[in-house]
């Protein structure tokens, strides 16, 4: 082998081995992104993907944070693990296997796995078709109380998370830490965003 030969095939020895990581990146930025970014207290990692693959697509990161940004998928997973009793949790479970059941008779495959349309046109049947909250007064319930069931019960948990969060509380909403001086009555116009609790 000759001088130049063997300085051409140090380069590409050098390269391939300067260049392989960047390659592996690649391919790992290519390969499927729906993985679960954290470890599951209480959810199974396939139920964990539900969890998390519901959150996002209720609350989607657009010029605001999203529900995943605010990590509300891993409080829902912290509250069925230390909220919950066992049949609870079992319920839980049960809800999100039927949950599943019911998309992949009706879509062909599991909620984490449809497309953006096939998950809104399940969001949208399960709206129409899962019972409401019942009417408050002051924060009251106002007449029978009976379940609203898995779907709005996730949903509004979810919302609550999102809302709840620091980063939402403090950057999106309006927030006072220490409030000024009650002003009952002002025009609307100078109430700004949604306040913050």
């Amino acid at each position: 082998m000759n001088r130049r030969d063997a300085l051409k095939k140090s380069a590409l020895a050098l390269g391939a081995a300067a260049g392989a990581p960047t390659l592996l990146s690649l391919l790992q930025a290519c390969a499927k992104t729906d993985r679960l970014t954290w470890t599951p207290v209480f959810l199974s990692e396939d139920q964990a993907r539900f969890i998390s693959s519901f959150v996002d697509f209720l609350l989607p990161k657009t010029d605001t944070p999203g529900g995943l940004d605010v990590k509300a998928d891993v409080f829902i997973d912290l509250m069925y693990a230390k909220t919950y009793d066992e049949a609870g949790q079992n319920q839980v479970v049960a809800d999100i296997e039927k949950f599943n059941t019911d998309c992949k008779a009706k879509f062909g495959n599991v909620f984490a796995e449809l497309s953006p349309e096939d998950k809104a046109a399940c969001f949208k049947e399960h709206e129409a078709n899962s019972p409401k909250f019942p009417k408050t007064v002051w924060g009251g319930a106002v007449g029978p109380r009976e379940p609203v069931g898995f779907y709005r019960s996730l949903k509004s948990t979810a919302l609550w998370a999102y809302f709840s969060s620091e980063e939402i509380g403090k950057n999106l909403l309006s927030y006072d830490p220490i409030p000024g001086e009650y002003r009952g009555c002002m025009p609307l116009s100078e109430v700004g965003n949604t306040w913050s609790l």
